[in-house]
């Protein structure tokens, strides 16, 4: 039997947060800060902690959905799905133990809008989220969505915080979609150049093949293929490759999920030697891009990262010339905005949004863009 956390047990730590932020003052959200490192710089806004919104306020596995506080740890989260055969099928990272920094919870999963290595198949975060509690800088509660998707009509304010880097305000609960686990699941690897890979990939997902990952990293083309066992096996047949086991295949997924395995540890020892780990967004046809340092291709192409000494301007300038964006990940120096400039127009509806949920501007300044 699971035990739930009663949603009166959260009455006083929602008080004292709703008092806080009342009084005024910049405040700078976070859980156990696992993800410090992300987005602009912490400034000197005093840190206040969500830890106190912990446990899983409602749970119905045959409804398909989850209610929990945002200080509940991702990975707690998973376990509880795991018991019924179910789990965050978006992959969020959960940034466990040392090598991240620490846990991740709930709260900093929306609030970054991270998503692992089934992301193209599964879809984002925001896709997932259903409904949302948010307290606004007035010490107010605010609700907003349900716990199924047909109650999701117009402008669908919950799904606007997955990716806001906490800048509107704090997210108190979060009702997230969950779906079943995949019956079958097998992982197939691949000698492939990067323009091999990347022409591979788009050819995959142009076909009706069970694929819910892909990745490729230094010559070596990685496939994952989950569903129906019938449809796992066809597949597998029809593609060739070399199949991994499971018991080395689950660890590799997980490590690129946690962004914990090699290619990251390798990008933060970089960083320390003045290099930047780059997360790049673009079409997942473009072809191959001349970036000097190493990369990983994940989302059948759409999520490049490059580890590299690039200055920011020449990089995003090759990025925006193939219809994308780039985003700063892991950086020692962030003077050049961590994430994209906005035209005219976006920077409009950011501030106008600042403006209604945060008019005083206390929640994480400069966390997104300096000005917010």
């Amino acid at each position: 039997m699971t035990a739930f956390v009663p949603a009166t047990t959260l009455i006083d730590p929602l008080e004292a947060l709703a008092a806080r932020f009342r009084e005024g003052g910049p405040a700078r959200l976070t859980g156990h800060g696992s993800k410090d490192f992300y987005g602009g710089p912490l400034g000197e806004a005093e840190a206040v902690s969500t830890l106190a919104l912990s446990g899983v306020l409602a749970y119905e596995p045959s409804e398909l959905y989850i209610t929990v506080a945002a200080g509940t740890p991702v990975a707690e989260v998973e376990a509880l799905l795991a018991e019924h055969g179910q789990h965050l099928a978006f992959e969020p990272p959960r940034f466990m133990g040392a090598a991240s920094g620490g846990t991740g919870t709930v709260g900093g999963m929306v609030a970054t809008g991270l998503s692992g290595p089934a992301r193209a198949t599964a879809g984002a975060v925001r896709d997932h989220v259903l409904g949302l509690t948010l307290l606004d800088a007035k010490g107010e509660l605010l609700h907003f969505g349900g716990t199924v998707m047909k109650n999701v009509a117009g402008y669908d304010v919950s799904r606007l915080m997955a990716g806001s880097m906490g800048v509107l305000g704090l997210i108190a609960q979060v009702t997230l979609k969950v779906l079943p686990r995949p019956v079958a699941s097998v992982t197939l690897r691949f000698e492939a150049s990067q323009e091999e890979a990347l022409l591979e990939m788009n050819r995959w997902g142009g076909q009706p093949l069970p694929v819910s990952a892909t990745a490729w990293w230094d010559g070596a083309l990685v496939l994952r293929l989950s569903g129906a066992e019938a449809a796992v096996t066809a597949a597998t047949r029809r593609l060739g490759g070399d199949v991994i086991p499971e018991a080395m295949a689950a660890p590799f997924w997980q490590g690129l999920r946690d962004q914990s395995d090699e290619f990251f540890l390798g990008a933060r020892r970089a960083v320390q030697g003045g290099a930047t780990l780059w997360r790049i967004a673009v079409p997942s046809t473009t072809l191959a891009m001349s970036l000097h340092g190493e990369q990983l291709i994940e989302w059948g192409g759409a999520q490049r990262w490059v580890v590299t000494p690039m200055a920011a301007a020449q990089l995003r300038e090759l990025v925006t010339a193939a219809g994308g964006h780039a985003t700063q990940f892991y950086a020692g120096d962030k003077s050049a905005g961590v994430f994209s400039p906005l035209g005219p127009q976006l920077t409009k509806i950011h501030k106008e949004l600042k403006q209604q949920f945060d008019p005083r501007g206390i929640f994480n300044p400069g966390r997104l863009y300096p000005d917010l």
